[in-house]
């Protein structure tokens, strides 16, 4: 079993930053993505991020070039550094982690006022 701990949501202007990180820990895989999705208010769940063990990203279109996922293998843990946030950014953002069995953390809010 994995269990996934979300932390660094909160309230930010438009324009502001978030760093979320995620921790990993239970029996993990060494080959395994983790990633990053949300969803917001009336939304269905959509992938914003994801990484590759070996340090390959993804970015869903909306966000590239103002978040950048990154991953400490050693920590198992996983981070997305939000800049530039816009209110189409608020969401509730969940962690994930994908081996044989795909795992979801608790989720983090992440508003953005304008």
């Amino acid at each position: 079993q994995v269990q996934l701990v979300e932390s660094g949501g909160g309230l930010v202007l438009a324009g502001g930053s978030l760093r979320l990180s995620c921790v990993a820990s239970g029996r993990i895989s060494i080959n395994n993505v983790m990633g990053w999705y949300r969803q917001g208010p009336g939304k269905e769940r959509e992938l914003v991020a994801r990484i590759t063990s070996s340090g390959e990203p993804t970015y869903v279109d909306s966000v590239k070039g103002r978040f950048t996922i990154s991953r400490d293998n050693a920590k198992n843990t996983v981070y997305l550094q939000m800049n530039n946030l816009k209110p189409e950014d608020t969401a509730v953002y969940y962690c994930s982690l994908v081996t044989a069995v795909f795992y979801w953390g608790q989720g983090t809010q992440v508003t953005v006022s304008s």
